[in-house]
């Protein structure tokens, strides 16, 4: 018999995976992740993006070069340390995030709209819930 835990792990898995489903460009989980973080957080560094990702700094590196590859994201030099950069969205880099958040929102919506009020809100309270546990 599943665990409370173990019942919460699998229904995320099975909700982050078919929400990925709804994913229509060639971007990588992670790319995505990232983009959305810079969306976030706006022009800020590697090492920023990195600790928000929870990744390390190396990997964010390498996500941001094959983002930069594609022209989603812009780098410009550190206003005050030379030796960094600073990474921002192009605007081909929100044009693609948002296209991709409009078309799984949309799918999500339509889910929720079939809910009664109860379950709605339950789940904008299980939202919190999970938001508060991830950034833990």
């Amino acid at each position: 018999m599943p665990t409370d835990s173990q019942n919460l792990a699998l229904a995320v898995a099975r909700l982050n995976r078919r929400l990925r489903q709804e994913r229509h460009s060639d971007l990588t989980p992670t790319q995505m992740s990232v983009l959305g973080t810079l969306r976030q957080m706006g022009p800020t560094s590697p090492s920023s993006i990195a600790a928000r990702e929870r990744v390390s700094a190396p990997s964010v590196t390498r996500t941001l070069n094959c983002l930069a590859d594609d022209g989603l994201v812009e780098r410009a030099p550190h206003p005050e340390d030379g030796r960094q950069v600073v990474v921002s969205l192009s605007d081909l880099g929100e044009k693609t995030l948002a296209e991709e958040r409009k078309r799984r929102d949309a799918w999500l919506h339509q889910r929720l709209a079939s809910l009664d009020a109860r379950e709605r809100a339950v789940l904008r309270e299980a939202a919190a819930i999970l938001t508060r546990i991830t950034d833990s």
